[in-house]
Formats: C-alpha cells, sequence, structure tokens
C-alpha cells in the first residue's frame, strides 16, 4: 500500500503542475487536433479507409510530444536527484510518471477521437479498446525512455530515436484492431506488448535513474 500511495502522490504532483503551467496537455491537444485537419484535407477522395493508420500515427506522435516533457521539471530544478534518494521505492516513480502520462494521453485522445470520427469514420469499440491498450504500452515504455534520455543534452532527438522503433509493434497492433473484421488477435497482442515492456520498464528504471 505504501508503494501505491507513494506512486499516487508522485503523479497527482505531475496532474497539479500540469493545472497550475498548463503546458502539455495543451500541446498534444493541439497537435493531434491540428493533425486530423491536415489529413482531412490531405487524403484524397475516397481513401478515408487509410486514416485507421494515420490516427495510429498521430497518437504515437502525440505521446511522444508528452513524453518529451516528462522528466523536465524533475531534471531542471533537481527533483530527479531528490526522489532518488528518497526513502521509497525507485519503480514507484517510473509508476507515478506513467500514470501522469497516460492521464496525460486520455485527455488528448477524449478530444482527438471524436474529431477523428468527424473527419474520416466512426470509431468502434474495437478501435477504442486498442487506443487503451496502446496507451498503456506507450506510457510504460515512454517513462523509461524519458528518464533514459533528459540526462543528455539533445533529449529532444534522442527520445525519438529510442522511442519509436519501440512504437513499431503499437501501430501494428492499433491499426490491425483497427481495419480488420477480427481484432481480438490484435487486441491480444497489444496487451502482450503492455505486459512484455511494462515489466521490462519496472525491473530496470532502478538502474536508469542510478546511473
Amino acid at each position: 500500500m505504501t508503494y501505491l500511495r507513494d506512486a499516487a502522490a508522485l503523479a497527482r504532483k505531475d496532474l497539479l503542475l500540469e493545472l497550475r503551467g498548463k503546458e502539455t496537455v495543451p500541446a498534444m491537444v493541439l497537435f493531434v487536433v491540428a493533425v486530423f485537419v491536415a489529413f482531412r484535407f490531405a487524403l484524397p477522395q475516397g481513401q478515408e479507409r487509410a486514416a485507421g493508420g494515420l490516427l495510429w500515427v498521430a497518437i504515437v506522435l502525440t505521446a511522444l510530444l508528452g513524453l518529451v516533457r516528462a522528466f523536465v521539471p524533475e531534471r531542471e530544478q533537481g527533483v530527479l536527484d531528490a526522489l532518488v534518494l528518497a526513502p521509497c521505492d525507485r519503480s514507484a516513480i517510473w509508476l507515478g510518471k506513467v500514470l501522469s502520462v497516460l492521464a496525460f494521453l486520455l485527455i488528448a485522445e477524449a478530444a482527438a477521437l471524436p474529431l477523428f470520427a468527424l473527419f474520416f469514420e466512426p470509431v468502434d469499440a474495437a478501435t477504442v479498446a486498442a487506443v487503451l491498450l496502446a496507451n498503456v504500452g506507450l506510457s510504460a515504455i515512454g517513462a523509461l525512455l524519458a528518464a533514459m534520455a533528459v540526462a543528455g543534452r539533445a533529449r529532444e532527438v534522442l527520445l525519438p530515436l529510442m522511442f519509436l522503433p519501440l512504437a513499431v509493434p503499437v501501430v501494428i497492433g492499433g491499426v490491425g484492431a483497427t481495419v480488420t473484421d477480427d481484432p481480438a488477435r490484435y487486441l491480444g497482442f497489444l496487451a502482450l506488448y503492455d505486459g512484455i515492456f511494462a515489466i521490462l520498464a519496472w525491473a530496470t528504471f532502478e538502474y536508469v535513474v542510478t546511473e
């Protein structure tokens, strides 16, 4: 219970900072809305079905936009060092960041999915389930990579180079669940991705932040 309280407190800290600063979530919402508006006018007539793939590219890039600044406040203000030295499990820092990034993604997608349905095609239950599963995986692996990249000077370049290759399975599973008539196996694939990368990120985060 102490572990979960620590993670919840860290996630609450991120959410309160975002409510006060309004830096990450508005940027994510504006980005994904702008992407869909651009896609709406860029796609040729009759090619709306291709928007299934564009939806997932937009989700991955929106997640990346939020992850770029995930650990920046802690690093700039020296808070990350204090968190590492605090008497709590260091993986709780990772879990708290995963929860906050997940909340930011859900807020951005709450605006993006209705717009996608308006511009392109209806969003069915399989697509919503795939988006929720994808959010977990992207937040889990993204929080680990963001902690690795924030220590470097070129974190804006380093994070995409590490994150995007690992996000390719999410795009594959998400597109499959969106366009196929039998999405169950793709949803299972996304759930497997979430489980594997969440365990790896949880187990290795301590070594990342102590380097």
